[in-house]
């Protein structure tokens, strides 16, 4: 028999942690992967940013009050990949060098 009342922060938290270890048997590497709903919720954002989907139609689906909430958490995670990237070094010389925006464009971009 199902129940049709809405799940608990608890329960959710719960669920997920068991079905985490169950996929954990068959993927290794998720185990040492912090999966939470939180964690969840912003890949999901992320996907859908990727996707091209507008800013503030993914503030309204995460229930921010604000778009500029929503804008922290995105300028957050491009700033992160930003900082990844800048560590990455060419193994060899066949691989140019990483390109790098002019500091006018930059500015612009990030002024938007």
């Amino acid at each position: 028999m199902r129940c049709s009342r809405r799940l608990s922060a608890d329960a959710i938290q719960y669920l997920l942690g068991k079905y985490v270890e169950k996929a954990g048997l068959c993927c290794s590497s998720l185990k040492q992967k912090q999966v939470s709903p939180h964690v969840l919720r912003h890949s999901a954002a992320m996907e859908l940013l990727q996707a091209g989907v507008d800013s503030s139609v993914i503030a309204l689906w995460l229930g921010h009050e604000s778009v500029e909430t929503t804008q922290v958490y995105l300028h957050a995670h491009l700033a992160l990949k930003e900082e990844a990237l800048a560590k990455v070094i060419p193994v060899n010389d066949r691989f140019p060098a990483r390109y790098r925006l002019p500091d006018q464009l930059l500015e612009f971009l990030n002024a938007l």
